[in-house]
């Protein structure tokens, strides 16, 4: 079923979102489910001497970024537990900064594993960066070399704006039209 031309064209802004206690990835696209558009991406670096002072600066980077782009959505990596609890517990908090930021600017929030993202940018789950970076580049015609968190959080951005098309496909072929309503 093709959907009218009304929500065919809709576009939403979506951040996605790499978080990181020292380099929290960015990354904003403009989606439609189907088509892409890169609009920008930035690393936000954490310099400061305490946690707090980082997560602080987590915090006010995603509302700046929320700010300059004005994005109608937001989609964070689910934090990956590796071999060192530290790292994942500070991962975890510049994390819940980021969507601190996102929800107080009465963002929705939506979160996705680093598989699934892969999985929806890939194709395959267990991708490598490189090849996350090249399908990023790929898929938003994107000339620029990126870094490696602002791949990664265009990557997030991608799933949800990839899973978003596929949800208001699905809500509109099931919607009765007037065809179906004959029949019953």
């Amino acid at each position: 079923m093709v959907l009218p031309l009304s929500q065919r064209e809709r576009k939403v802004r979506i951040l996605g979102i790499d978080p990181g206690s020292i380099v929290t990835g960015c990354g904003v696209i403009d989606s439609d489910g189907m088509r892409n558009i890169y609009i920008a991406s930035k690393p936000i670096r954490v310099q400061a001497e305490t946690l707090p002072e980082r997560l602080k600066l987590v915090f006010e980077g995603i509302t700046s970024v929320i700010h300059q782009y004005q994005p109608e959505a937001v989609a964070v990596e689910k934090v990956f537990v590796n071999r060192n609890a530290d790292s994942a517990l500070k991962l975890g908090q510049a994390r819940g900064a980021a969507i601190a930021a996102a929800v107080t600017q009465g963002l929705p929030v939506s979160e996705y594993t680093p598989r699934h993202i892969k999985q929806a940018v890939v194709g395959k789950g267990n991708a490598s960066k490189e090849q996350v970076q090249h399908m990023v580049r790929v898929l938003l015609n994107c000339q620029q070399n990126l870094q490696a968190d602002e791949a990664d959080a265009l990557a997030v951005a991608l799933s949800h704006g990839h899973i978003g098309g596929t949800l208001g496909r699905i809500v509109e072929s099931s919607r009765p039209t007037a065809h179906k309503r004959k029949r019953r």
